[in-house]
């Protein structure tokens, strides 16, 4: 099919710096689409022209129903990057559309910075939690995000100093490649400004305070990292586990009887775009989940109130399963194993004999592997120390052919 819809990238510099196929693109179409600043860079020739509604979906659709017109969607810098492009490519063939990118604000800021941008951890803050920078705060790291608004950079300072990296460098990038530039540095504790413009990107260069705790992406947090009434899988347990479950770029895990929700949430910090359900049905622990996901960086971590299986009937088909409790209640594993996408990973742990005995029974009817796992740690006993250790735990791991 024909490319019906044009997306043609605008930068600061507005429409002389677009190519000549850009242009054509916006003087052929009869339906002109974009913010009120891009449509004031166009003259009014009387072509219809919509504005960005809320919800934004809305006129998506609307332009969708419209297939086959000439249509010329105007964006910010590169369509493509955390942009409307993005969103048009996940319901259009490629074929039906021409974009145009311009300078992305994310090569822009490298080029004022001299970033490597292959070294340099990209996202965007707009309409989303700060709390997605939390997984990226480690010692040395280059931050690149695009702002929400004007109150983005202070708010981030204040999660900066918060968090222990209060003496990042944090970069203010407004209005690059106009002639309202501005770029401004300081500390993210000493942030003063009083006012940023809307336009405005930010570039974090972390520097961790002394006292500041540093946790990694891979699996394994500190038990104490999170808020949790005793229902937690521990650190070396976890780490075997999210082992077990093998986590891929952009993949759903079911954590089923989540207690304080650690295991879906290290699942979340393997790799942004990762997605995780949360079931748990005390009340108590929900609460729990809902603050660690936040704390933590894994604001998109969902949470699904109720018992298993009736809890997860309707909810989306999972590339992986964690069952860390309920185990030996009649339709949980079933339930799971029959919702599980092909080539998927199902890990279930169990403490209990009968919670064994059943991982026996799966083992010799499923196959997979089963691994007991033993952990101690040394502690103060009296004046010495000692090992003292925990529950055994068994383990089965099932790949779904």
């Amino acid at each position: 099919m024909t490319a019906w819809l044009s997306i043609v990238g605008l930068g600061e510099d507005g429409l002389a710096a677009l190519s000549a196929p850009a242009k054509a693109a916006i003087d052929n179409a009869t339906l002109l689409v974009g913010g009120e600043r891009h449509l004031a860079m166009l003259p009014d020739d009387g072509r219809m022209r919509k504005t960005w509604t809320s919800p934004l979906m809305d006129l998506v659709h609307e332009i969708i129903d419209r297939r086959g017109e000439k249509i010329c969607v105007l964006a910010t810098g590169d369509p493509m990057q955390y942009g409307i492009g993005v969103t048009f490519a996940k319901r259009l063939a490629v074929e039906e559309m021409a974009i145009f990118p311009a300078l992305s604000a994310f090569s822009l800021a490298a080029a004022r910075l001299g970033w490597d941008l292959s070294t340099t951890e990209t996202l965007t803050l707009h309409g989303r939690p700060l709390s997605l920078l939390i997984p990226h705060l480690t010692p040395g790291a280059k931050l690149l995000a695009l702002s929400d608004s004007r109150q983005t950079p202070a708010d981030v300072a204040t999660l900066l100093t918060y968090h222990g990296f209060g003496g990042s460098e944090l970069t203010v990038l407004e209005h690059m490649g106009g002639a309202k530039e501005i770029i401004t540095k300081t500390q993210a504790k000493d942030f003063a400004m009083d006012r940023c413009r809307d336009l405005n990107t930010l570039a974090i260069l972390c520097v961790a305070d002394l006292d500041a705790r540093i946790l990694s992406t891979a699996p394994g947090l500190p038990d104490d990292a999170f808020t949790h009434d005793g229902q937690l899988t521990k650190q070396e347990i976890r780490s075997a586990t999210l082992s077990a479950l093998m986590p891929l770029p952009g993949q759903l895990l079911w954590d089923v009887g989540a207690g304080c929700g650690s295991v879906g949430i290290e699942w979340m910090r393997c790799h942004r775009g990762n997605k995780a359900i949360a079931i748990e049905s005390h009340v108590g622990r929900i609460k729990f989940i809902q603050q660690n996901r936040e704390r933590l960086g894994a604001p998109s971590l969902q949470v699904v109130e109720g018992k298993a299986p009736d809890s997860l009937k309707g909810i989306t088909a999972p590339d992986a399963v964690f069952i860390g409790g309920g185990l030996t209640q009649s339709e949980i594993f079933g339930t799971c194993w029959s919702a599980l996408k092909s080539g998927g990973r199902l890990v279930a742990n169990a403490v209990t004999m009968e919670g064994e005995a059943r991982l026996f029974e799966l083992h010799k009817e499923y196959g997979g592997s089963l691994t007991r796992l033993n952990i101690s740690r040394a502690g103060d006993i009296g004046g010495f120390t000692g090992w003292k250790p925990f529950r055994q735990v068994t383990q089965i791991r099932l790949v779904k052919e």
